[in-house]
């Protein structure tokens, strides 16, 4: 799958990634897409280098899953960071 399709997913997971984990996000909308575009494309790259399972092409069910998953192990890990920064110069 080419990196306008990654685009495409990581723009609907981060949207999705929005919905399954809600809260208030320090970036608002265009930050947690712009997160899920990232979070695909790193569980994409995790997926095949660590675990050997590549993804496959735009309508396969596990390259929305690996992209999802991405997507949201990075929106928590930045909620982490953000939040905690924020907290402390509050």
């Amino acid at each position: 799958m080419g990196i306008i399709g990654w685009i495409v997913v990581g723009l609907i997971v981060g949207a999705l990634a929005k919905l399954v984990m809600p809260g208030k996000d320090p970036g608002g909308i265009i930050v947690t897409c712009i997160i899920g575009v990232v979070g695909g494309l790193l569980g994409g790259w995790i997926s095949s280098a660590a675990f050997g399972v590549g993804t496959g092409s735009f309508w396969e069910f596990r390259t929305w899953l690996i992209a999802f998953v991405g997507a949201v192990v990075l929106l928590a890990v930045y909620r982490l960071i953000v939040g905690r920064r924020s907290r402390s110069h509050a």
